[in-house]
């Protein structure tokens, strides 16, 4: 299966990244990307792995994630594979999973 990053969930890590470049410096900040990325592997052959996502069922798109360090990688499966659609800092209100001023218009 292909694995798709939507322009937001890909706005999202860079926006972590650079977070991380400035506070911790660009290695550490590299690492974190990296895993990040790197844990949406697995979806290739195990698309069902990651939890149900709770906040997103009202939208009836069977949206699941994975968790790497404090980020959830959620996703959904599409006719041309898996997208990503956000990575989300679970440190936060999980409401703001919904919040449509965090979310561009897509």
């Amino acid at each position: 299966m292909r694995i798709i990053w939507s322009k937001f969930a890909a706005e999202e890590l860079k926006e972590i990244f650079d977070y991380y470049k400035d506070i911790a410096g660009k290695s550490i900040a590299q690492r974190l990307r990296d895993k990040i990325f790197n844990s949406t592997r697995q979806l290739r052959n195990q698309p069902n792995s990651g939890q149900i996502e709770p906040t997103l069922s009202k939208l009836n798109e069977d949206h699941r994630y994975l968790v790497r360090g404090n980020y959830k990688v959620i996703y959904k499966k599409v006719e041309e594979g898996i997208l990503i659609t956000d990575i989300f800092d679970t440190r936060q209100d999980p409401k703001k999973i919904n919040n449509p001023e965090r979310k561009p218009s897509r």
